[in-house]
């Protein structure tokens, strides 16, 4: 038997969803089977799994032992560094600078030196996340970036944080700029492309249509002109929509491929440039609240920007 006290980054989960992470090898099906039975039981009452926990609540589990593995696993972020590039933190968040060439999350090559890998790892060291402490939360990043993109990953430091901010992803109350450096110049200077883009997860690549297509889905892409020397120019882009390569495809499309994009340009045209990756930097961040954000109010109206771009300085 054991018995789970429910913590504040444990409480408003149902018991179904805390048992799956809680005690993660525990199949689903027999999960089910002793809540029936009466072998999991919640302030020592019956339960259904839809309940809903509330801190100071008690949880016992009269299961076999076998299914309450070590920490072994959940301790292999120790094994990578733990060396971050903090744009800001507090007690609830943690705005990180990734830079190109890490990937946000364990990929298919399955590699350990991951950036959350990295935060927890940074976490632990402060005394701030133990996985022995907690129940069921683990720190989470509320946003992506492709591993050869740079810019500001957001993490969440508790569940209510996490909770919160994707929310706000999803409702787009968070606005998100980027730099790129393309090759040529944009004309119109400044605008607002709209279009639309076929995913093929296969391929890993996307495509852009004047007209929809069956899959395809609206994109609609705003940048304006920074600077430009006429072989290349620096853009400053807002997406509108969120899509997978939607920036890299969309600047292709019309004939303005970024710097060092072999995916979506020509490799003929990144022959002389000196960028390793794509030139696309998630480079600044504002949080524009339009419903109550909780414990994260006091973000409304903040912005914040990373220190140095290194190609924004490639066009004097």
């Amino acid at each position: 038997m054991k018995a789970f006290t429910i913590g504040k980054n444990d409480a408003g989960q149902r018991v179904n969803k805390f048992i799956e992470k809680a005690v993660p090898i525990l199949p689903r099906s027999l999960m089910y089977k002793y809540i029936r039975l009466k072998r999991i039981k919640l302030n020592r009452k019956r339960c259904n799994p839809e309940d809903k926990l509330q801190e100071g609540d008690v949880l016992e589990l009269y299961i076999n032992d076998e299914f309450f593995g070590g920490t072994e696993q959940e301790l292999l972020f120790l094994k990578v560094p733990s060396k971050l590039n903090i744009v800001y933190e507090d007690e609830n968040i943690l705005l990180v600078d990734k830079k190109p060439g890490l990937v946000v999350h364990e990929d298919e090559r399955g590699e350990a030196d991951t950036l959350i890998n990295r935060i927890l790892h940074y976490l632990y060291d402060k005394g701030e996340y133990d996985p022995n402490r907690e129940n069921s939360f683990v720190p989470a990043l509320c946003n992506r970036i492709d591993r050869n993109t740079g810019g500001i990953v957001i993490a969440a430091k508790n569940a209510e944080a996490l909770r919160i901010l994707n929310q706000k992803v999803k409702d787009r109350e968070l606005k998100k700029l980027y730099l790129c450096l393309i090759h040529g110049v944009m004309e119109p200077k400044a605008g607002t492309l709209h279009d639309f883009l076929l995913k093929d997860s296969d391929k890993n690549m996307v495509t852009v249509h004047r007209q929809q297509i069956p899959g395809s889905k609206t994109i609609l892409t705003k940048y304006k002109t920074l600077k430009t020397n006429g072989k290349y120019s620096l853009l400053e882009v807002e997406l509108k929509t969120g899509r997978t390569h939607q920036i890299r495809a969309h600047m292709a499309f019309y004939g303005h491929p970024l710097a060092g994009d072999t995916k979506y340009g020509r490799n003929r045209d990144n022959k002389d440039n000196p960028f390793p990756y794509q030139a696309l930097y998630s480079y600044k961040l504002r949080f524009e609240f339009s419903s109550d954000a909780g414990i994260l109010q006091y973000l409304d109206g903040k912005s914040f920007q990373v220190e140095k771009v290194d190609f924004a300085d490639y066009i004097p």
